[in-house]
């Protein structure tokens, strides 16, 4: 399945990467070679009854949001006109009985994920109306999150020494579910990806005899 997933620099140099493509049709200038998988950072949330949001000012949530990293935030501007770099996803992950919402921010020229993040529902903040909090952040780019039935799917692509940035090593696939008010890994899948198909190498051997 293909995702919206590449070789963006982890941290200052990614969304460096992001502010570089807005606003030019190129497609920027990236380093090779591994980038930064550290670990996400998972925030517990206590359900909370609310009505079902329609659409989210996924930009204003993005901004607005401490626990998103300041580069990303300052960064996060329209690639053209008022088109901003983001993905928005709707669906149920955390039981809740309204939508969660799934967000990419992503680099303007490549679509390279360099932050996802799930918002969870919460109306009992002060005036009655919906308000979102944060339940997960992953910033290791390149990252792209999706709704897979019912759980959250995060994807990784994985790049070894050497590797160019069109010819990922491999991809990590990392699942979780929500319980005690978190969500926890469930699953984790690894696929490595052939070097020789698709001209993932700059020359071919001969074949032996």
């Amino acid at each position: 399945m293909l995702r919206r997933t590449g070789a963006a620099v982890a941290g200052t140099s990614a969304v460096a990467l992001l502010a570089a493509g807005c606003g030019s049709a190129g497609t920027g200038v990236r380093e090779e070679g591994p980038v930064d998988t550290g670990s996400p950072t998972v925030v517990s949330s206590a359900p909370a009854p609310s009505e079902s949001p329609d659409r989210v000012d996924a930009v204003r949530l993005i901004k607005g949001d401490p626990k998103v990293s300041s580069d990303i935030r300052k960064g996060l501007k329209p690639c053209a006109a008022n088109e901003y770099p983001v993905d928005v996803s709707y669906g149920t992950l955390t039981g809740n009985s309204e939508p969660d919402v799934v967000i990419n921010v992503l680099t303007c020229g490549d679509s390279f994920g360099i932050g996802s993040y799930v918002y969870r529902v919460d109306s009992a903040a002060g005036d009655g109306t919906d308000a979102y909090e944060n339940v997960f952040t992953d910033e290791s780019s390149p990252v792209y999150a999706e709704i897979t039935s019912g759980e959250l799917e995060v994807s990784k692509q994985v790049y070894g020494p050497g590797d160019k940035v069109c010819c990922p090593s491999g991809e990590d696939v990392i699942t979780y579910s929500w319980s005690g008010g978190r969500f926890d890994e469930r699953a984790r899948t690894h696929n490595d990806y052939s070097k020789a198909a698709g001209g993932g190498t700059e020359t071919g051997a001969e074949p032996e005899d």
